[in-house]
């Protein structure tokens, strides 16, 4: 628990707004695409960020409507006839996920290698990146939009993205090419060295600059303004009434349909797994390598669920988009989550004229520099200097996610890590040796001769469990091999070790950072 939050103020208070403007268009642009209605992705988001924000023990995940989730909820309506039935079984996937996290499931997160991880990253900021190049060029649901955007990996939509030049909308494209330049040169070195920028995120000035430039060509370039279609639309609240009516409610009447049940078991798997992928991914991009608690999360997302399901919201998990854009906006602690659940609230409250002002070309830059941070070229060149064991399940996991979805994507990476593991574990079983504590008070924890990804979270338990102020000796004299995915885990522990008093040493343990691999 955060014991004092007024340092971090300064930091997560403008993180919390960037997560909010890359949340917005997600939201509806989720609910649309699960054939709900459009206010139950800002519920979702708002649930997202207060509920889960408030009850999560991750510093960094910010969770929301996920876009894993569309053609599952589109199906599951589908299927059950009403969105007040499907709202029974959101109500049902809440409470799997609850009972997953009190039976301490979570720790399957562990098991995922660094590769398959990465590579849902890169794979989901490809289709981001994909997905949002449409609206840079001002196409919308009154132009074609479903030609160039594919609902589930279309190939003849992302072909047809050739075509644009045919339907593209000059203003939008001069707001994205302005938007784009404007968040680059927002990222330069001596420009993060002017305090202002800390209070004044990119993204806002995106947006600013994109509502002045519209009104310009609106009064002096009248062929280049963007009207209502092009922008951000959000449901306008006159009355208290107005308010309540923007709700809906479970309908419970067919909780003995078995379709009711399959709908809310593979929510609840599903969106369970995506949540601790996207954590675990979190935790990764964590500049102070904090490691968050698996079964803490799935209980927060249980309860979440639940709550979205009484009252119309769409299903929702940790989202990596939402939580790496928190993190690249210099979020601290989990305020900057709760924070954008606030302001969700209230920005669809008292400023909805405000936020239909919004260029929906704005919100497409943002969008399209947070796909490019998730897959940028370097990324590539760094797995593949880490070796085909690394690289090769870090590319097929991004193959399938693009291809095919993201389940199909990461199960293929995960079978390509398994391979290597088996190969290399063939002639050893036993991979790591009990803590031991020596006659002078320190303990010793002694790795075997070979140590992969699969020990990753029996390392992290024997070291949560260190008490403070211990002197901690990890021994890889025995060992040959040591994966890179444990190698990490030994870092991270190093980085925080002052935290808790623990002064650490290593012998015969390369260095991440020694060996290049950061």
């Amino acid at each position: 628990m955060q014991k004092n939050i007024f340092p971090t103020l300064g930091n997560d208070i403008p993180a919390g707004l960037v997560v909010f403007l890359v949340a917005l268009p997600l939201c509806l642009g989720i609910a649309l695409a699960s054939g709900a209605p459009l206010f139950s992705g800002i519920i979702a988001g708002v649930i997202g960020g207060i509920v889960i924000g408030s009850l999560s023990g991750s510093h960094t995940s910010v969770s929301g409507p996920a876009a894993g989730l569309t053609v599952i909820v589109l199906n599951a309506i589908t299927e059950l006839g009403t969105f007040e039935v499907f709202l029974s079984a959101v109500v049902l996937a809440g409470i799997i996920q609850i009972g997953f996290g009190i039976l301490k499931a979570g720790v399957i997160g562990y098991y995922f290698p660094t590769s398959v991880i990465k590579g849902m990253l890169a794979g989901i900021g490809i289709i981001l990146i994909i997905k949002q190049i449409p609206y840079a060029f001002g196409v919308n649901e009154t132009k074609d939009l479903e030609k160039y955007i594919p609902f589930v990996n279309d190939w003849d939509a992302v072909l047809s993205l050739g075509n644009l030049s045919k339907t593209f909308d000059f203003g939008a494209i001069i707001i994205s090419a302005v938007s784009i330049g404007i968040l680059i040169f927002w990222e330069q070195s001596f420009i993060k060295k002017l305090s202002f920028t800390k209070l004044i995120p990119g993204p806002l000035v995106v947006v600013l600059l994109g509502i002045g430039l519209n009104k310009y060509f609106k009064f002096f370039v009248p062929t280049l303004y963007l009207s209502n279609e092009d922008k951000v639309v959000l449901p306008v609240v006159d009355s208290f009434i107005g308010f309540t009516d923007l709700f809906t409610f479970p309908d419970f009447s067919q909780l003995g349909n078995s379709d009711v049940w399959l709908a809310a078991v593979t929510i609840g798997i599903i969106a369970s797994l995506e949540t601790l992928l996207s954590l675990e991914a979190a935790d990764k991009i964590d500049p102070l390598k904090r490691i968050s608690p698996p079964n803490r999360e799935l209980l927060a997302q249980g309860v979440g669920n639940v709550i979205n399901g009484f009252i119309g919201g769409l299903p929702v998990t940790a989202v990596i988009v939402r939580s790496s854009a928190n993190v690249t906006a210099g979020s601290r602690t989990k305020i900057s989550a709760v924070f954008h659940g606030i302001l969700l609230f209230a920005s669809v409250i008292f400023i909805p004229g405000l936020l239909n002002l919004i260029p929906l070309a704005c919100l497409a830059a943002i969008l399209l520099m947070v796909g490019y941070k998730l897959t940028k070229v370097s990324l590539f060149r760094h797995q593949a200097k880490l070796g085909w064991d690394q690289f090769l399940p870090f590319i097929i996991t991004i193959l399938g996610i693009v291809l095919f979805d993201l389940l199909i994507g990461i199960g293929l990476g995960m079978g390509i890590a398994m391979v290597f593991i088996l190969l290399r574990n063939y002639q050893n079983s036993y991979l790591l040796d009990d803590k031991k504590e020596e006659l002078d008070g320190s303990i010793r924890i002694v790795l075997s001769e070979e140590v992969s990804f699969l020990n990753k979270g029996a390392l992290i338990k024997a070291l949560e469990e260190i008490p403070e102020g211990k002197h901690v000796i990890i021994d890889g004299s025995k060992s040959r091999v040591i994966d890179y995915d444990v190698l990490e885990v030994i870092e991270n522990f190093k980085t925080n070790a002052g935290s808790r008093k623990i002064d650490v040493d290593t012998i015969k343990i390369k260095s991440i950072k020694s060996k290049g691999l950061h």
